[in-house]
This record gives C-alpha cells, sequence and structure tokens, in this order.
C-alpha cells in the first residue's frame, strides 16, 4: 500500500514516517519549502527521508511569505518561554496544514496513495486549529467529496497516529522504531548555525519531551 508522508524534518514527521514504514507502507514523502525562517528544516527532511529509505522524496516549492501574518513567515519575532500561553500563537502561518494537505491530496492521487500521514498533535502542542481532529475529520470529508480517488474508494484515507499522544510517548514510540533524532530539527527560530534557540515553543515541548522520555535529547542549543 502506498502512503504520501508530510515530512518536515521535525521529530513528529519523522516517527510518523516510521511508523509509516513499520506499517508496511511504501512511503512517498513530501516537504514544503513555503518562505518558512526555520528553512533548516528542510536538510532535516532529506536525512530523515534518506535514513529511512523512502521510495521517493518530493521538495514542493511555494511562498508563503506572500501572504505574511506569521512570525514563521514574516517579520514578527518568534515568542519566548510562552508555551501555554492564551490564544492561538503568532507562530500559526495561515491555513498551512490546510495548504499543506490539498498539495499532498493532489501527490497522493497521481501517485495511485491510499493514506496521507501526518504528524498532527493535540495534546503537547501549541494551539494551532490545523491540528486537531475536528479538523482532521472536515478535511477528511473535502476528499470524499471533491476528488475522483475520493468520489470512486473513499481514498486516501488521513492518518494521524501521533493526535492524542504526548510527546514523550511519541519520542517513546520512535524510539522503540529505531528514529534517530539527532537527525531531526525543530526549532521555530534557529541562529545562523542552525541551532536551535532553545526557548520558543517547538524547544521547549521537544526538550519536555525527552526529559518525560527518559530519552537522552540530542539537539544542539544555542543556549540554555
Amino acid at each position: 500500500m502506498r502512503a504520501v508522508i508530510l515530512l518536515s524534518g521535525g521529530l513528529d514527521s519523522a516517527t510518523v514516517l516510521a511508523m509509516a514504514r513499520h506499517a508496511g507502507r511504501a512511503c512517498h514523502a513530501i516537504s514544503f519549502i513555503y518562505g518558512q525562517r526555520h528553512e533548516v528544516e528542510l536538510a532535516a527532511a532529506r536525512r530523515v527521508a534518506e535514513a529511512q529509505g523512502v521510495a521517493e522524496h518530493l521538495v514542493f516549492p511555494l511562498d508563503l511569505r506572500l501572504f505574511g501574518g506569521s512570525a514563521l513567515t514574516s517579520d514578527i519575532d518568534v515568542p519566548k518561554d510562552a508555551v501555554g500561553a492564551p490564544g492561538i500563537p503568532v507562530t500559526y502561518v495561515p491555513a498551512r496544514n490546510t495548504i499543506f494537505l490539498a498539495l499532498a491530496l493532489g501527490y497522493a492521487e497521481v501517485r495511485d496513495a491510499s493514506e496521507i500521514w501526518l504528524g498532527v498533535n493535540a495534546i503537547d502542542f501549541s494551539g494551532y486549529p490545523d491540528c486537531r481532529p475536528d479538523f482532521l475529520a472536515a478535511f477528511q470529508r473535502v476528499i470524499e467529496t471533491g476528488t475522483r480517488s475520493g468520489v470512486e474508494r473513499a481514498e486516501p484515507r488521513i492518518v494521524a497516529p501521533l493526535v492524542e499522544m504526548t510527546k514523550a510517548d511519541i519520542i517513546r514510540k520512535g524510539t522503540e522504531l529505531g528514529v534517530d533524532y539527532g537527525l531531526t530539527h525543530s526549532c521555530y527560530d534557529p541562529d545562523p548555525a542552525g541551532r536551535a534557540c532553545g526557548h520558543c515553543d517547538s524547544c521547549l515541548l521537544r526538550r519536555k519531551g525527552f526529559e518525560e522520555a527518559g530519552v537522552p535529547d540530542p539537539t544542539v542549543y544555542a543556549r540554555h
């Protein structure tokens, strides 16, 4: 069975790729270079794809800086030490997962893939609305009503195995499957050398996950 995997280069997507491979899927990975300030994650995505032996790795270019509106795609400071702050953080990229899933859907139709796997999480996350189960269910309905493969066979199916897992549980699962987290990158605001800032939401959630999982954190931080 073929599956398209959304591969950002972070620990969640690396774990999802390992889970899909463990489930016997032929994995076609897709990554996006979208004008993100942490473009270093694309190098991580390539490392992960090579290490896990995907059937194909497509890097899709689009420039969401044309929209702006996010600390990841415009000149807005990335919040530091702010995990759990009320509201949707400024690191939310407008409609990003909707856009990514739409493109992954087209890729899946062309490759005759039965599934789209992604690493969204609604437990240890920053509060993005496009990481929640109701969003995924709504997009599944889009697939089934708006595509040929959806109308004919209700495919591809969205698979989000991490959605109700803690970050620690995700890391334990990936470690069990042999994921090398030293290849991954999660930081939203790395320094020029690509080192993690250690204080953005993504860094804090990642660090907390390794601590709670009891697994050594391989991340190189610019500062602690």
